[in-house]
């Protein structure tokens, strides 16, 4: 390590959770148990996780706008824009543009897509089977209430009287 002329005191550091039960790290870190079968499951079909993610979304609820489907598919707009036109080319989904309101852009699922998902719904049950399985069907359950108790958080404006009240 070279040196830099001062002495780096520890003391000085905030206090920190350990790595390993550091919330952003452990949800990363859960993420990617979850995940690694998931992009397994997709890697011969062409399809990342993104686009598998805007496909479920599709298939799910139907043709939408796509602010709308960044949302739900957990996508910045931007992203999904880029995505849309290859997308397209691949035949998985189609675009419109309504005619009441030339600047939006609807997308919806097409019959191949519809069919890639299909394809796929299987082995990505059994993937949930085995989650629930190992983890336990009323931990899963849980896990997923907490989960979306968090995402209900407004960490970035939001007060500790905001939080307390979200939690009631």
């Amino acid at each position: 390590m070279p040196e830099t002329g001062h002495k780096l005191d520890m003391t000085d550091a905030p206090a920190f959770r350990q790595t390993r039960r550091s919330l952003p790290i452990s949800l990363l870190r859960a993420r990617e148990v979850v995940m690694g079968p998931i992009r397994d499951m997709l890697s011969d079909s062409g399809v990342n996780e993104q686009k598998w993610r805007v496909l479920r979304v599709l298939q799910e609820k139907g043709p939408q706008e796509l602010s709308q489907v960044a949302a739900e598919a957990v996508l910045l707009l931007s992203s999904l824009t880029r995505m849309v036109g290859p997308m397209v080319a691949e035949g998985l989904i189609s675009r419109m543009t309504p005619p009441e309101d030339r600047r939006k852009t609807v997308v919806a699922i097409t019959p191949a897509g519809l069919a890639l998902v299909n394809a796929h719904a299987g082995e990505s049950a059994a993937i949930l089977g085995r989650i629930e399985a190992e983890f336990g069907h009323n931990r899963l359950e849980q896990l997923l209430d907490l989960l979306e108790d968090l995402q209900r958080l407004d960490l970035r404006s939001g007060t500790p009287e905001a939080a307390q009240k979200a939690r009631r």
